[in-house]
This record gives C-alpha cells, sequence and structure tokens, in this order.
C-alpha cells in the first residue's frame, strides 16, 4: 500500500513538471510568433529584395521567389507591376489582396521577404575585408567589426567614426572600440541602420 501511495505521488509530480514544461514552451513560442510578426510589420521593403508571396489555394498566383526592380516594383500575375518598395510585408499583403478581390474570392496573401539585400552597411579604412554589408536584424558596431574580419595592426580604435544620415543630414558618431569592449561606454555599440557607413581610421 504505501510502495503504491509513494508511486502515485511520484507519478503526480511528473505529470505537474511535465504540464509546466509544456506551458513554458507554449509561451515562447507564442512569443516569438508575436515577434516574428512585429519584425513583419516594421521591415520595409526595398529595391533588390527578394519576396514569396503566397496567394492561398492558388498556385498561380504565388511565386517562391520575385525581385523587387530597382524602380521599386514587381511584376506579378493578372496584377502586372505592384508597388513593393517603401512598404511594409503586412501592408504590400493588404494592397494585394484588395487589387485581387477582382479576380479571387476573398484572397488571402502571404508575403516573406527571404533575401534582405536592400539593406546594406559599409565598413571603411583600417579593417581586414573593407565592403559592403548585408544589414541583418539587430546588427550591432562591435557585431560590424567581425563581419569585417576585425582591424589591421595601424587601425587607431580610439577614433572611429559612424557616418548615418538623419532627417536629410548626414550625422556623426565617435566611437571607442576599446571603451565598448571595456565596459565603459556600452552606448556607443550602436544598433546599425540602413547605409550607415564605419569608418577605421
Amino acid at each position: 500500500m504505501k510502495k503504491a501511495f509513494i508511486l502515485i505521488f511520484c507519478l503526480l509530480i511528473s505529470i505537474t513538471i511535465g504540464v509546466g514544461h509544456l506551458l513554458a514552451a507554449e509561451k515562447k513560442a507564442a512569443t516569438q510568433t508575436w515577434s516574428a510578426k512585429a519584425s513583419a510589420q516594421e521591415y520595409v521593403i526595398g529595391a533588390g529584395d527578394i519576396l514569396e508571396i503566397v496567394t492561398w489555394k492558388e498556385p498561380d498566383l504565388s511565386r517562391d521567389e520575385i525581385l523587387v526592380r530597382t524602380d521599386g516594383k514587381i511584376s506579378f500575375p493578372l496584377l502586372n507591376d505592384v508597388q513593393a518598395a517603401g512598404l511594409s510585408p503586412l501592408e504590400m499583403k493588404r494592397n494585394m489582396e484588395a487589387a485581387l478581390k477582382d479576380f479571387v474570392e476573398s484572397p488571402f496573401v502571404t508575403i516573406t521577404v527571404t533575401s534582405t539585400a536592400s539593406k546594406k552597411i559599409y565598413i571603411l579604412g583600417e579593417v581586414v575585408n573593407t565592403g559592403e554589408y548585408p544589414l541583418t536584424k539587430n546588427l550591432t558596431v562591435l557585431q560590424a567589426f567581425a563581419l569585417a574580419g576585425g582591424f589591421t595592426e595601424w587601425a587607431s580604435k580610439k577614433e572611429i567614426v559612424l557616418m548615418r544620415k538623419e532627417d536629410g543630414k548626414e550625422k556623426m558618431y565617435r566611437i571607442n572600440y576599446k571603451d565598448i569592449v571595456k565596459g565603459k561606454d556600452l552606448s556607443q555599440n550602436l544598433k546599425l541602420k540602413a547605409d550607415d557607413t564605419i569608418i577605421v581610421p
């Protein structure tokens, strides 16, 4: 009887722990889904990006890879030229669904940016690999140096400059790499934006 009681008690504990893990996993999944949706709404499509467009139950109105042309538009069946650049995926989705209503009953469109080629940063000066780099999500100044292969032996790590266009004007940020890595001023480890240029003298 005592052994049976202990067995049942252990079983109940296992079930409770399992349910706890399951709830935690569901919460995490829900948070990740929300984050993905938020990112999709915030991202602005640009020329050079590649899109995947799926119209539910309409394979003829779906495309795996569509390049956003230099004029900011894409070519799409029935709709001809469709504006893409300057819009978020959610805004473009709504525009396409409205346009497709002339041809499809209750169209449901999903738009995914599969390549963010329109968003670039530039790293120049005394780094191992200068040039143009794709701007990935939440890329910081320190991570950009890693992309460029680090500094050359002549680099002046205390006098790095970040050039950025804000409100139509060129703005300059001074960056001291040594202060960042020593934890003295982490605010200099800025999150990069499209078309930022980092210069290492």
